[in-house]
């Protein structure tokens, strides 16, 4: 009798050996499966950032470009309204120089009430400014989560599980974020 339960109480170590094992072998598993896909999730994060900057900054510029064509325009048929004037020698030419430039004024007001290009310029700005600290944030949440997977499936007894589970190169050492060459550089934004 004394024999069989010390051979339950072998069977009963090793079993709970072998089910701790699993146990914890599953969860180094599961939570590299969850660093794995958070690393992806936030590389497709970046990726989105850039489409939204792609998207966005161009029809920005052609918006302001658009408007400030439109301003230059009137202000133009304004200042050659006001020549009209200073130039005018006759009363004819006075009176048709001042329908001009009421006609230029009148333009101006009904087509574009509000003199903008700065106001225009200066939201554009703000735009780029906050598209590159979105895409700034993007990339540094990136590397937090490469950072995270790599300390997980690094460590001794993690990787040991991991090599013992997981099939060879199914959880591979990602790189962080690198920018291209000469992307301390500014790029430099044109009209």
């Amino acid at each position: 009798m004394k024999t069989l339960h010390i051979v339950l109480i072998v069977i009963g170590v090793i079993l709970l050996v072998a089910f701790i094992g699993v146990f914890a072998g599953s969860g180094v598993y599961d939570k590299a499966v969850v660093l794995q896909e958070a690393v992806d999730k936030e590389w497709a994060d970046v990726q989105a950032t850039y489409q939204r900057r792609a998207d966005l900054i161009p029809n920005l510029v052609n918006t302001v470009k658009g408007a400030a064509e439109v301003e230059e325009r009137i202000l133009t048929k304004v200042t050659q309204a006001r020549a009209g004037i200073a130039n005018a020698k006759t009363p004819e030419d006075l009176e048709l120089a001042g329908r001009e430039i009421n006609t230029a004024i009148n333009l101006a007001f009904e087509a574009y009430p509000q003199i903008r290009s700065v106001s225009n310029f200066s939201d554009l700005q703000a735009q780029l400014e906050g598209t590159e600290n979105r895409i700034n944030v993007a990339r540094q949440r990136y590397n937090e989560a490469v950072s995270a997977y790599n300390s997980h499936i690094r460590g001794f007894f993690r990787s040991f599980w991991l090599n013992m589970l997981a099939d060879e190169g199914e959880f591979p050492k990602k790189e962080g974020f690198q920018s291209k060459q000469g992307a301390d550089e500014a790029p430099e934004v044109k009209f």
